[in-house]
C-alpha cells in the first residue's frame, strides 16, 4: 500500500517527487539496437522485432478494408455511441484553438504577420498491451485532421491473433484515419522515423508508451524527426483538504495505478484523517479490481504526503512534483488553482474525475509525464502545425529601419547583409 510521509521537510521533498526509476542504460541499449535493425533492414527487422516482442509473425502490417468493415460489425453500439459522444466533444474543444493571423505594422511601412500551417506527415503510436487504448486514437487524431495535415498513418501493437482491437480500428475510421499499421514499440517508432517499403515516413510522432517506446522518440528526434514530448508511465497527483470525500479520492488513484506497475499516484493533504480513510477505502476498492495486481504495484511506489497546509507547502509541493494530472479536491479549488504553474491538466471540483478527461470532456489526454510538465504542453491543435512568418517592407518602411539594419550587420562584420539593404536604398536602379 502506499507509503505516508508526515510533514516532511522541505529538503526532503526531491525524494518525494522522485518517479520509480528504470535502467536506462538497459533500455536505451536495446532501443539503439532495434532503431539501427530498422533503419538497414526496414520491413524484414520490423518483421522479426514483431514476432520477438509480440509474438506474432504478420506478412502485412497494414489493416485490411475488411478488417475496418469487420472491427465495426464487432463493436457494441452502445460503446459507438460513446466514442461518437467523445469524438464530438474532442473536436469542439480542438476546435476552438484556431487562431486567427493577425498582422502588424511594427513601424510604418513594415507589415508582419505569422501563419499556420499543419506539418505534412504525422504518426500516430497509440499503446496496446494489456489496455489497448483506443481513446488515444481521438485524442491523436482529431486535432491533426483539424490542422489539416496531409498525410496521417497510425501504428499500434497486435494482439495475439495479429489483430487490432475492433474499438481501435472504429475508431480510427470515425477520425478520418485509413492507414493503420499492426506494429508496436520501439520498432514502431524505427519505422514512423526511417521509413520502409510499408510504413512511411513521417515528420512528427505523436503519442505515449513505455519507457522504449519513450527512447526511441527521443532518438528518434535527435535524429531530426519531431516529437510531441517524451511521454512515459503515467501519473496523478491529488491535493485534498477535509473537505473531500475520502471514496472519490480512492476512486481517481486507482484510476491512474490500473494503467501499469509503473505507474505513480501522489496524494497531498492537510488533514491526517482524510488520508487515513482514503487508505481504508483503497484497501475496499482494490480486492475488486480486475487489474488489482496491476495497481497494487503501482501504489507500493506511491506516497501519501501530510502537509502544514494546503495554499503553501501543499501547492509548493505539487509545483514541485510538475504532475500529468492533477486533481485537486480542495473547497477553494480554483484559487488553488490560480497558484499551480506545473501541471498537464488540472481537474477541479468533486464531480471532476481525471477519467473524464482521459475520455470524453474534450481535453486532451496525451500529456507530459515524468516532471516534463516544468516545460511541456500537452497535445493541442497547435501540435500540429507549424507556425510561419511573413512581411513585407514598403520602400518608405525600408528607409526607415535599413540605416539600423545596416549598423547592425556593419558591426557583425556581415558585409553583405548590409549591402543586401545599402542596394535598394542607395543603389536602387543603377
Amino acid at each position: 500500500m502506499m507509503q505516508i510521509i508526515q510533514k516532511p521537510k522541505r529538503g526532503e521533498w526531491a525524494e518525494i517527487v522522485r518517479r520509480p526509476a528504470s535502467d536506462t542504460k538497459v533500455v536505451e541499449r536495446s532501443v539503439r539496437k532495434v532503431m539501427e535493425t530498422v533503419r538497414r533492414s526496414g520491413d524484414r527487422a520490423v518483421r522479426k522485432y514483431t514476432q520477438a516482442f509480440d509474438g506474432v509473425r504478420l506478412k502485412r502490417f497494414e489493416a485490411s478494408a475488411k478488417e475496418f468493415r469487420e472491427a465495426e460489425k464487432m463493436v457494441d453500439e452502445d460503446l459507438k455511441q460513446a466514442i461518437r459522444l467523445a469524438a464530438d466533444n474532442i473536436r469542439r474543444f480542438h476546435e476552438a484553438q484556431r487562431h486567427r493571423d493577425e498582422e502588424m505594422e511594427t513601424m510604418p511601412g513594415v507589415r508582419c504577420w505569422r501563419r499556420a500551417v499543419p506539418i505534412e506527415r504525422v504518426g500516430l503510436y497509440v499503446p496496446g498491451g494489456s489496455a489497448p487504448l483506443f481513446s488515444t486514437v481521438l485524442m491523436l487524431a482529431i486535432p491533426a485532421s483539424i490542422a489539416g495535415c496531409r498525410e496521417v498513418v497510425l501504428c499500434s501493437p497486435p494482439d495475439a491473433t495479429g489483430g487490432l482491437h475492433p474499438a481501435l480500428l472504429f475508431a480510427a475510421r470515425l477520425t478520418g484515419v485509413h492507414r493503420v499499421f499492426k506494429i508496436g514499440g520501439a520498432q514502431a517508432v524505427a519505422a514512423l522515423a526511417y521509413g520502409t517499403d510499408t510504413v512511411p515516413r513521417v515528420d512528427k510522432i505523436f503519442g505515449p508508451g513505455n519507457s522504449y517506446v519513450t527512447a526511441a522518440k527521443v532518438m528518434a528526434q535527435s535524429e531530426g524527426t519531431a516529437i510531441d514530448m517524451p511521454a512515459g508511465p503515467s501519473e496523478v497527483c491529488i491535493l485534498a483538504d477535509a473537505e473531500a470525500d475520502p471514496s472519490y479520492v480512492a476512486s481517481d488513484l486507482l484510476a491512474q495505478a490500473e494503467h501499469g506497475p509503473d505507474s505513480q499516484v501522489l496524494l497531498v493533504s492537510d488533514d491526517v484523517s482524510l488520508l487515513s480513510r482514503t487508505l481504508e477505502q483503497l484497501k475496499i476498492r482494490l480486492e475488486s479490481l480486475p487489474r488489482r495486481d496491476i495497481a497494487q504495484k503501482a501504489l507500493e511506489s506511491s506516497r501519501c504526503v501530510l502537509v502544514d497546509s494546503i495554499m503553501d507547502e501543499g501547492v509548493d509541493l505539487v509545483n514541485a512534483y510538475a504532475p500529468e494530472h492533477l486533481i485537486i479536491a480542495c473547497a477553494q479549488d480554483e484559487r488553488i488553482a490560480d497558484r499551480i504553474t506545473t501541471a498537464g491538466s488540472v481537474f477541479l471540483g468533486a464531480y471532476t474525475p481525471e477519467s473524464a478527461g482521459d475520455y470524453a470532456s474534450g481535453t486532451n489526454h496525451t500529456l507530459p509525464t515524468n516532471g516534463h510538465a516544468r516545460a511541456y504542453s500537452g497535445v493541442s491543435l497547435e501540435s500540429f502545425q507549424r507556425k510561419m512568418t511573413l512581411q513585407r517592407i514598403s520602400r518608405e518602411g525600408l528607409g526607415r529601419i535599413g540605416p539600423a539594419v545596416i549598423a547592425m550587420a556593419e558591426a557583425e562584420g556581415l558585409r553583405a547583409h548590409a549591402e543586401s539593404v545599402r542596394v535598394r536604398l542607395y543603389n536602387e536602379g543603377q
